[in-house]
């Protein structure tokens, strides 16, 4: 296994193993985390291209008394390994990670309650020099349409979809969501005050009727370089966007 760090999120409620070279997580991740809402107990959430786990392992912390069960499926096999050992070092024993390509091997249709992803960015950007960083971040021979739709299918009726994704991809998820769920809400997330979205997060729930909503979002950072309020109370209380 190649070199890795021990860090943490949640104001170090929680250790994260990551590689020192490769794919590491963002504030993306527990942001994207926050989104996830009215979680039941005995609910199933699965993370679709779980990278370093670090959006399971947030929400395992903010959900371990509620008797859920988390599943991550990940391409890498150095990812999956280091997040089960993430999971562990956490005391976790509700979450844990397949080494798996969702795109062939069959999956469970309509078996989770939530299913949540932070998928690669973009098929035409300059790849990283480090291979699980390029993979991480850079289609290879799957669009975000084909993404989106495994994800759908996988999500119980009732259930929730989540996703983090670069602002211009907003027009191509809602294309690929149209018809398939409803209460869509947009939420973009800006870098600072005053600057265009750069990423939005997207929530929706499969046999909802509920028209599209986009929300007023969430600054990342102030001028100061301190985090926004909203911000903060996410990335170090652990708040949820409700």
């Amino acid at each position: 296994m190649a070199d890795y760090s021990e860090d943490y999120l949640l104001d170090k409620r929680i250790k994260v193993l990551q590689p020192i070279n490769g794919y590491r997580a963002s504030t993306d991740a527990v942001l994207l985390s926050a989104a996830v809402i009215n979680v039941k107990k005995g609910d199933t959430i699965l993370d679709v291209g779980s990278g370093t786990g670090a959006i399971s392992l947030c929400l395992a912390e903010r959900y371990k008394t509620r008797g859920v069960n988390i599943t991550g499926l990940e391409l890498q096999e150095e990812l999956a390994e280091l997040s089960n050992q993430s999971a562990k070092l956490n005391g976790f024993d509700f979450l844990h990670f397949e080494l798996v390509d969702i795109f062939k091997n069959k999956l469970p249709r309509c078996s989770f309650t939530h299913v949540i992803s932070n998928p690669p960015y973009s098929d035409h950007d300059m790849p990283s020099p480090y291979q699980g960083k390029s993979t991480a971040h850079n289609f290879k021979d799957v669009s975000l349409k084909d993404w989106i739709s495994l994800m759908i299918k996988m999500i119980k009726p009732q259930g929730y979809f989540y996703m983090v994704n670069r602002a211009e991809a907003l027009d191509d998820i809602i294309a690929a969501i149209h018809g398939k769920l409803g209460g869509i809400e947009v939420i973009p997330l800006y870098s600072k005050n005053g600057q265009a979205a750069k990423r939005v997060i997207v929530r929706a729930r499969k046999d909802s009727k509920a028209p599209l909503s986009i929300h007023s979002g969430i600054i990342i950072h102030q001028d100061n370089g301190e985090y926004g309020e909203t911000a903060r109370k996410i990335l170090r209380d652990g708040d949820i966007l409700a």
